[in-house]
C-alpha cells in the first residue's frame, strides 16, 4: 500500500503527498537481462537530490562494464558547472556521455538531444558496455526512449533508438527531498555559484543565462541589482522546490502511460 507522508509548510507545495512503493534492485539480474536482449537501456530517473547520480554511478561499478549517458538538459553546456549540478567527481572512473557538448550561451533543443543520445548510445553498446541513461528532463527521457513521439517531426529515425528501456527510479520522502533542495543550493553557493554566473556574464548575454532558469535566473537577477540576496535565496529555493515537484509530477505521468518504473531507495 502506497505511504502517505506529511511536508512541512512551504509556499506553493501541497502538504500531502503518495509515494510507490521502494524495490530492491538485483545488478547481476539487470546484466543478465541485457545479455540476453530483454533490455537494451537501464534508466535512472528521479527529482533533483533523489540521489540519482550517485545511484547510477554505483550501478555502473556493479554491473562492472556499464557508461552514463546524461539526460539532464542543462549539463550539455560547457562552464555552467556548479548551477547545474554536474558533481563530475562522484563518477570517479565510470565513463559519461553529453555532458558538456555545448558552449553556454548556445540555444540547444529537443531533437539535437535525442539525436546526440542516438550516436553516443550506439557507442556505447557497440563497445560491449551497458549503457545507463541518468537524469531527471523527463522530455530529454522520453526522446531517448519512446520515439514514437517525435517520429512524425524532427526526430531521428525510432530503428537507432532503444526498444527496451528498464526504469529506475531513485525515491527519497518529500521531507528528505526538501531538506537536501536546501541544504544542496547553501552548499553551492558556498562552492561559488554566484562567481560562476558572474564569469558566464562575461560572455553570455543576461537574456540567455536567464533563459535556462533556475539558479542562472535568480543569481543573474541577483548580480544585475534586480534581487537581493536574500530574495534571491528564497526565491531560487522555491522554485527548485516547485521544479522537483513537477519532475515527480511527469515520471508519475509515464506511469500512467503505461511506463514500469522500478523505485527504489538509493
Amino acid at each position: 500500500m502506497n505511504r502517505t507522508e506529511l511536508l512541512p509548510d512551504r509556499p506553493g507545495i501541497p502538504s500531502m503527498a503518495k509515494l510507490p512503493d521502494p524495490e530492491v534492485i538485483d545488478p547481476e539480474a539487470l546484466a543478465r537481462a541485457y545479455a540476453a536482449g530483454d533490455i537494451d537501456l537501464i534508466c535512472v530517473v528521479g527529482p533533483t537530490a533523489s540521489g540519482k547520480t550517485r545511484y547510477a554511478v554505483q550501478l555502473a561499478k556493479a554491473l562492472r562494464n556499464a557508461e552514463i549517458l546524461s539526460a539532464d538538459s542543462r549539463q550539455v553546456y560547457r562552464g555552467m558547472d556548479i548551477g547545474t549540478g554536474k558533481d563530475l567527481c562522484e563518477y570517479d572512473d565510470v565513463p559519461y556521455h553529453l555532458i558538456d557538448i555545448v558552449p553556454a550561451g548556445a540555444k540547444f533543443n529537443i531533437y539535437q538531444y535525442q539525436a546526440a543520445f542516438a550516436d553516443a548510445w550506439a557507442s556505447v553498446c557497440s563497445k560491449g558496455a551497458i549503457p545507463i541513461l541518468c537524469g531527471g528532463s523527463g522530455l530529454y527521457i522520453e526522446a531517448a526512449t519512446k520515439a514514437y513521439k517525435f517520429e512524425k517531426q524532427n526526430g531521428v529515425d525510432p530503428s537507432r533508438l532503444p526498444k527496451k528501456p528498464y526504469y529506475i527510479g531513485t525515491l527519497v520522502s518529500r521531507e528528505e527531498r526538501v531538506a537536501r533542495i536546501d541544504r544542496r543550493l547553501e552548499e553551492r553557493l558556498k562552492e561559488g555559484l554566484v562567481e560562476e554566473v558572474r564569469g558566464l556574464l562575461e560572455t553570455v548575454p543576461a537574456p540567455d543565462l536567464i533563459y535556462y532558469g533556475l539558479e542562472y535566473k535568480f543569481v543573474t537577477q541577483y548580480v544585475l541589482g534586480e534581487l537581493s540576496y536574500d530574495d534571491m535565496v528564497v526565491g531560487l529555493g522555491n522554485a527548485i522546490h516547485q521544479f522537483a515537484k513537477r519532475q515527480m509530477t511527469w515520471f508519475r505521468g509515464m506511469e500512467r502511460d503505461g511506463i514500469r518504473i522500478h523505485w527504489t531507495r538509493p
